[in-house]
């Protein structure tokens, strides 16, 4: 072939490929086959010519049936974009539209695996099953792991009914990350439910089928109860005998398969007595008798229980009911609310569906009145507070739960005395939450009303019913010191005093209480450690040390520790009443390392007085103190006391060296000086 012959094939060939790298890319899937289909020819063409030395031309395929990424990056960007609008119009809660969105996203980029799950998840929505597990299907051959395509998956079977197979995929998740079988234990769960609800309403569909006699007349009463404009009479009766009938799983089933929630629940007779007065007698037999359903209809059948307490009405009706003027309505509502505060999903159910700020303000209300509702009301409000998982719900209300609370407080005569201790210990159990706990301890309008409340139940005489009270509210303050706020360093002295005036009782409980918070307090407020010591804090502490008690001495010792680290005068206190440090010394012989490690720190500062030091050369105490700072404690700061107060026993009183090099305690100490800091 001549060069001129040459030249001309190479460009028409030039020509060509350009025209098929065109079709390639062209958005007409008719012209990308024929480019395709063209290509392929091209390719076959070059493998059958040789070159003119006999060397065979190899062509890269990829290179001509892959577009470079130059041609790619658009289409990306586009499937890209629609994915987004997919997701807004998903968002929405417009399923069509985001499936077309997720469509045209996969004609510009098949193997975009997102768009294959999100559109699985789209045609969930609308239950259209099948074409979900076969998005699904494309996903997992785009990415085999694709956790997401396998939640889909189990989803669409378990809503055509498969559950083997919805249990199958769940479970095929732990096999590519076992570190969701938390979120896989969930999911079989709610499968498991699932597969009972399936059940039940097969069984009562059977026995209806059968003419079984319950079966038979709960569609009777169901049908005769959707009249409307009946008087209240009417409906009541019937509903007090649809209670009585409705009971067992197969009644409860037909109640909910037979449109029941909406016959009830949207007749306007029935609603005007839930949601009115109840003055009138017949609206109150009524408003009962559908509270005396309700329960029939809910009691341990979740699905139920679910589908009541998601009603558009009833978040205003409970509440309605909660603060009605007939104490049986009250303890019907009560009855109710407990009956799903028994179980977790129940106490899930409540807080996810009714005003969290609104339940507890009026549970917490029941506290007023002196009858078995305000145990009842407690009861509910002990289950829905026992739960870390409803934290986050109870967070977002901390601001009213404080409000309502501390009112009580102010009110303390009003309470009724044998349930009220109950109330704040739920107080306290929600406190043990960081977030809602920090918030309570920094508002000055917590710590007022609780000090307020202590000196009431101190100065009443009825003693023996606010023990309990007093008991209760220094546990939470105990709880609430925890925390290093502005508002206990400026009410320290206020809290303080407080407990300094108690430590006279002769209750265990309360003085463990007492000084824990003292423990706690002090060390936020230094003014408040040079009254304490003033007021003689020291000698009640030795005192309380002498006759033992592990959580006793375990704050105590804390407190005499901060004492005597701030106030000189602690340090003579502590040599006045605890003659020859003998009760300190015995402490330092404790398996609990807090009271050892505050008992060094004790030590080491009343040393400081001179002649204290001199006063123990009888004694053990060197051996002691090197015995904890070359010991192998858990808490370094059993170590570093221990050391500091050592070295300052041999400061105050030379004659200790000696005795410390022949127990090779310079060595000691000088492996300790990693832990002085």
């Amino acid at each position: 072939m001549s060069t001129d012959q040459k030249l001309e094939k190479f460009l028409k060939d030039v020509d060509e490929i350009s025209e098929i790298l065109q079709g390639l890319n062209s958005e007409d899937s008719s012209a990308q086959e024929n480019a395709i289909s063209r290509a392929d020819q091209k390719l076959d063409m070059f493998k059958k010519t040789d070159n003119e030395d006999g060397i065979r031309t190899k062509t890269n395929r990829t290179l001509i049936n892959k577009p470079s990424s130059s041609f790619t990056e658009p289409k990306s960007e586009m499937s890209q974009a629609l994915k987004d609008l997919g997701n807004e119009a998903y968002a929405k809660g417009n399923y069509e539209n985001a499936i077309q969105r997720y469509s045209e996203g996969l004609e510009k980029l098949r193997d975009m695996q997102v768009l294959y799950t999100n559109r699985a998840q789209a045609h969930i929505k609308l239950q259209q099953y099948q074409n979900a597990i076969t998005d699904c299907e494309w996903a997992l051959k785009c990415d085999g792991k694709c956790l997401k395509a396998y939640v889909h998956m189990a989803k669409a079977f378990l809503g055509l009914k498969k559950f083997e197979e919805a249990r199958t995929w769940y479970q095929k998740i732990m096999d590519i990350d076992s570190s969701k079988m938390k979120l896989v234990k969930g999911y079989l769960n709610e499968v498991d439910f699932q597969e009972r609800k399936d059940k039940e309403e097969q069984n009562a569909l059977q026995e209806l089928e059968a003419g079984a006699e319950n079966a038979k007349s709960v569609i009777q009463l169901l049908q005769r109860l959707s009249k409307e404009d009946q008087i209240p009479l009417y409906y009541s009766g019937g509903i007090q005998l649809l209670a009585d009938v409705v009971k067992g799983c197969t009644a409860q089933t037909l109640f909910r398969t037979s449109n029941g929630f909406s016959i009830i629940g949207e007749n306007t007779v029935i609603n005007r007595s839930l949601t009115t007065r109840q003055a009138d007698p017949i609206d109150s037999d009524l408003c009962i008798s559908v509270l005396t359903l309700w329960q029939a209809v809910c009691n341990g059948n979740e699905e139920n229980q679910n589908l009541f307490i998601t009603q558009s009405n009833i978040r205003k009706q409970i509440f309605t009911l909660l603060s009605s003027e007939i104490p049986d309505i009250q303890r019907m509502t009560l009855a109710l609310l407990k009956m799903y505060s028994s179980t977790a999903d129940g106490r899930l159910l409540l807080v996810k569906h009714l005003d969290p700020s609104k339940l507890l303000k009026r549970l917490l209300e029941y506290v007023t009145l002196m009858d078995g509702r305000a145990g009842e009301a407690m009861d509910i409000l002990c289950s829905l507070t026992q739960e870390q998982r409803l934290n986050p719900y109870f967070r977002t209300v901390s601001s009213e739960l404080l409000s309502s609370f501390t009112s009580l407080l102010r009110k303390l005569s009003t309470v009724n005395t044998e349930v009220f201790p109950c109330c704040i210990g739920i107080i306290g159990r929600i406190t043990e939450d960081g977030v809602i706990r920090s918030h309570f301890a920094s508002s000055l309008t917590c710590w007022d009303p609780c000090l307020m409340a202590v000196d009431e139940c101190c100065s009443s005489a009825d003693g023996g019913q606010y023990n309990s009270i007093l008991i209760a509210i220094l546990g939470l303050m105990f709880n609430l010191s925890l925390e290093v706020t502005s508002a206990i360093k400026e009410r320290g002295i206020a809290i303080s005093t407080q407990c300094l005036s108690l430590l006279c009782c002769q209750d265990g409980i309360v003085l463990t209480r007492l000084v824990g918070i003292l423990s706690r307090v002090l060390p936020q407020c230094t003014a408040a450690v040079g009254l304490s010591v003033q007021q003689g804090i020291v000698k009640k502490l030795i005192k309380m040390l002498k006759a033992g008690g592990q959580k006793t001495s375990m704050y105590a010792v804390k407190v005499l520790a901060v004492c005597t680290k701030e106030d000189i005068q602690a340090c003579k206190d502590v040599i006045k009443y605890d003659k020859r440090f003998s009760t300190l010394v015995n402490l330092l012989r404790s398996e609990d390392e807090i009271i050892v490690a505050n008992t060094a720190l004790s030590l080491g500062c009343c040393f400081a007085v001179p002649g204290s030091a001199s006063s123990l050369l009888q004694s053990d105490i060197l051996k002691l103190l090197l015995t904890h700072a070359g010991g192998d404690a858990k808490k370094s700061s059993v170590q570093q006391n221990a050391a500091i107060a050592l070295a300052k026993l041999c400061s105050a009183e030379p004659r200790y060296l000696v005795q410390l090099r022949e127990l090779h305690g310079i060595e000691i100490l000088n492996s300790c000086m990693k832990y002085i800091k």
